[in-house]
């Protein structure tokens, strides 16, 4: 989350959206565009990866098919980065050195569903 906080905050990302970010889909910092984005994003970093219909079908009613495909490919890439990075026990390179980073929200058991969000 070190380098996205980063980037993020490069890109304009304010602090409060980061710090934010772990209640995303109730904080008043983010978009309906952005909940969803996010949404699909709890939804394809989950183990094992179901994408619930109804968010798909939401979705649609958001993002063109280009955009989907490129915002699916987006998530992939960071899921794949993530996941590449624990392999070589990659740590924080200290890009948000006192300022605001996101920290990882913890899975509830069972996995991410749509009736069972992420732990604060």
């Amino acid at each position: 989350m070190d380098i996205g906080s980063a980037v993020g905050r490069q890109d304009g990302v304010s602090a409060e959206k980061i710090l934010h970010l772990q209640d995303y889909a109730t904080s008043e910092h983010f978009t309906r565009e952005e909940r969803l984005a996010l949404r699909l994003a709890d939804a394809m970093s989950a183990t094992p990866v179901t994408i619930p219909q109804s968010l798909f079908d939401e979705l649609q009613t958001v993002f063109s098919p280009a955009q989907l495909v490129e915002l699916a490919s987006a998530i992939a890439w960071e899921n794949y980065r993530g996941r590449f990075n624990r392999v070589f026990d990659v740590k924080p390179e200290g890009f948000s050195e006192g300022a605001a980073c996101a920290l990882p929200v913890r899975a509830p058991k069972g996995g991410l569903t749509e009736g069972n969000p992420p732990e604060p």
